[in-house]
């Protein structure tokens, strides 16, 4: 699985990012997965749903098809966060290109890191060496690769070549 993980304090800007990022690979040609990892308990299903009462009856998998999304709703066999819950869902991005994943900065994996000089704090990178890249506008002293986040089509090239390793 071509996985990269886009990391970063609280409100440096992940989010917008990953999206800038699916929008140009897209147009590129591209097909494009992403996750979103949390570390909070969400309940993603609707309580009350069919797919919701099914799952609390003690079914493993549950799955909704409708004309326009599909979703599988599963208890992880891993409950700790670790590479094989990634393994686990390897299947339904088989087709995909490219796989953005935003946050899970403790996973072994490769990660770029987003860093906005405003909040004060030096980069995750300083302690994390599996960072490959710092991406920001902002002057920042390091001893990785800082790539421009303004530069969505030089960043989606680097991200590209990161991703194929």
């Amino acid at each position: 699985m071509k996985r990269l993980h886009i990391v970063g304090r609280k409100n440096s800007g992940k989010t917008t990012l990953i999206v800038e990022l699916v929008e140009y690979l897209v147009a590129a040609g591209l097909r494009v997965g992403t996750i979103k990892h949390t570390h909070h308990n969400h309940e993603l299903d609707t309580p009350g749903k069919d797919s919701h009462r099914h799952r609390r009856a003690g079914a493993a998998v549950v799955g909704i098809l409708s004309p326009q999304l599909n979703a599988v709703f599963y208890q992880p066999v891993h409950a700790h966060d670790s590479v094989e819950r990634y393994e686990q869902l390897e299947p339904m991005f088989v087709d995909c290109d490219i796989i953005l994943v935003e946050g899970h900065a403790q996973v072994a994996a490769r990660k770029i890191e987003v860093w906005r000089s405003a909040g004060n704090q030096t980069p995750l990178a300083d302690n994390d060496a599996s960072i490959l890249a710092i991406v920001s506008d902002d002057p920042v002293d390091a001893d990785i690769p800082v790539l421009s986040r303004s530069d969505i089509p030089v960043l989606a090239t680097d991200v590209r070549r990161m991703c194929d390793g």
